[in-house]
């Protein structure tokens, strides 16, 4: 599990997100506009017609907003057609993940408060998710080590609900852990984009060929599916982060699929 593990930490695994939060907009009722019937003439003669009966104003029924649509977990070949591929982000270069460094059982962290960012280390949760695929990027300039993976994850809405409270929880409770026979450590939360439903980030900073690189993660939720991104620099490992551009197009393709 070991070699897996460092298989996919080199080849940048996990995390982040995004999204657009939707807008509420709130419905403004109109001002009744109608005037009084018996009004007297400004002449200061009594008006001989007999006023006209007042009609009592018709009440509109309160208008409900609708309950929130919940999404249902989007199919393999759906994520298939979700994620990034070559050519939606220009120079970017777009890699398939392997089944090997995406493993579906999860191994037990340490602390088990620490388990949510152990798990999506390699694109897992719990509740698993019904379907995943999963990328490796590498932007333009030739000479920046960064390299981005990130994977599409399926879900019914509230598993994938639960999987982000989970994490926003673990942001709050875990500071350092071990997983699969490696360390963890300063594990912090990050400022969050402003993307999908809801989003999560937080960093690791973790043992990579004997130096300590940090790793920037960021989930993303855009109805039932879970956009993951993860960040690492070898070369560089203060210069990590996931570029909004990655971000902002994997959610908007999701959002697009999922027919929003």
């Amino acid at each position: 599990m070991k070699s897996s593990v460092s298989r996919a930490v080199v080849a940048a695994s996990v995390t982040v997100a995004l999204g657009l939060t939707a807008a509420c907009g709130s419905d403004k009722d109109s001002g009744d506009n109608g005037s009084g019937s018996d009004d007297k003439k400004s002449s200061g003669q009594q008006a001989k017609q007999k006023p006209a009966e007042q009609k009592p104003a018709e009440q509109k029924p309160a208008e409900q907003k609708p309950a929130e649509k919940k999404s249902t977990a989007l199919s393999a070949a759906d994520l298939e057609k979700a994620v990034l591929a070559k050519g939606d982000l220009k120079g970017y270069k777009v890699e398939k993940m392997s089944a090997e460094d995406m493993p579906s059982q999860t191994v037990p962290a340490d602390p088990a408060a620490c388990q949510p960012f152990a798990d999506m280390f390699m694109f897992a949760t719990q509740p698993s998710a019904k379907a995943r695929v999963g990328r490796i990027m590498t932007g333009p300039d030739e000479l920046d080590a960064t390299v981005i993976s990130l994977a599409l994850l399926a879900h019914e809405q509230p598993d994938a609900e639960k999987v982000m409270a989970d994490l926003r929880t673990a942001t709050k409770n875990c500071t350092a852990y071990e997983h699969a026979d490696s360390k963890y450590r300063d594990v912090a939360a990050l400022p969050t984009p402003k993307a999908g439903d809801e989003a999560v980030s937080y960093k690791v900073v973790g043992l990579i060929e004997g130096q300590k690189t940090p790793m920037s993660f960021t989930v993303v939720r855009s109805g039932s599916t879970l956009a993951a991104f993860y960040s690492i620099n070898l070369l560089k490992p203060k210069k990590f982060g996931v570029p909004a551009e990655i971000v902002e197009a994997q959610v908007k393709k999701v959002q697009k699929t999922q027919g929003a």
